[in-house]
């Protein structure tokens, strides 16, 4: 069975019913909202809004991880996301950040700054020590399904059995990090991430069955090209076909839904559930 709840600097998170993660993007490249959040002021109406709106965590980046995207150095990245989660905690002192990091040492210094959560879109496998530090932190590591990295994921798309693969990866990293003392430990299966526009499909309709791993799964499907490509229209246009592709998530037993558009997720949140109560 699925952990129901998160360790938050030593206060649980109830996560038995599913909750919203919203995006919050410092970099300019982001895939769809890159360069929105442009002074202090932008960025804490950001996360109001996100906050009012029902969001449980606010996950920064200050790396953008869309395919293709420029490399950044670890010293840029670390100013900029311990800038953000400064400036959200001022506001908002009671707020759960995530750090969305590949580097170890700027989820350590995220953390050291008020984030509650590192949120690892290589699982640990652009740093060595990120395992040992997500240890020595004791927080909730979310950790994702890639294979290369940003500039080159969209060459590793070749799969045996791609849930069966994904399951392995993970069972692997888990056990990893469960020996290590992590116990709080997300999966994020990473849609469009080292996975073809068919393969993103085939692992939502196949989403139920990582259940088998016994950890919560989050699933960030906002606005990605799954959805436009598909549809023929832009990320723009893209709100619609999340919600619809969010709803299915729920249905596959998701835990957490990681968007940019809140107050749509609550509501496909609420609707799912009185659904599921009928």
């Amino acid at each position: 069975m699925s952990k129901t709840s998160l360790n938050i600097d030593g206060s649980l998170l109830d996560i038995s019913r599913p909750i919203v993660m919203g995006i919050i993007n410092l970099t300019a490249d982001s895939f769809y909202d890159g360069g929105k959040i442009k002074t202090d002021r932008d960025l804490v109406m950001k996360a109001e809004k996100m906050l009012a709106e029902g969001a449980t965590i606010l996950d920064v980046g200050a790396y953008s991880t869309r395919p293709g995207a420029a490399d950044i150095s670890m010293q840029i990245e670390s100013q900029n996301a311990v800038n953000g989660i400064q400036s959200i905690l001022k506001e908002f002192p009671e707020a759960i950040i995530s750090v969305d990091t590949f580097r170890s040492e700027v989820g350590k210094k995220a953390i050291e700054n008020g984030a509650s959560i590192i949120n690892d879109v290589s699982g640990g496998n652009l740093d060595s020590k990120m395992f040992d530090t997500v240890a020595s932190l004791n927080v909730p590591y979310i950790m994702m399904h890639m294979r290369g990295n940003p500039q080159t994921m969209s060459q590793l798309t070749q799969y045996d059995n791609l849930i069966s693969e994904i399951i392995d990866y993970f069972n692997h990293k888990i056990k990893l990090l469960n020996n290590k003392g992590v116990s709080d430990v997300i999966v994020d299966p990473g849609f469009g991430f080292a996975k073809t526009l068919q393969q993103n499909f085939q692992l939502l309709n196949g989403l139920d069955l990582l259940s088998i791993l016994e950890s919560p799964i989050l699933c960030g499907v906002s606005r990605k090209s799954m959805i436009w490509k598909s549809l023929g229209i832009t990320a723009d246009e893209s709100l619609n076909g999340t919600t619809a592709l969010n709803n299915t998530c729920l249905m596959k037993g998701a835990s957490i839904l990681r968007v940019h558009d809140v107050k749509e997720a609550m509501e496909t949140i609420k609707l799912y559930e009185l659904t599921a109560k009928s």
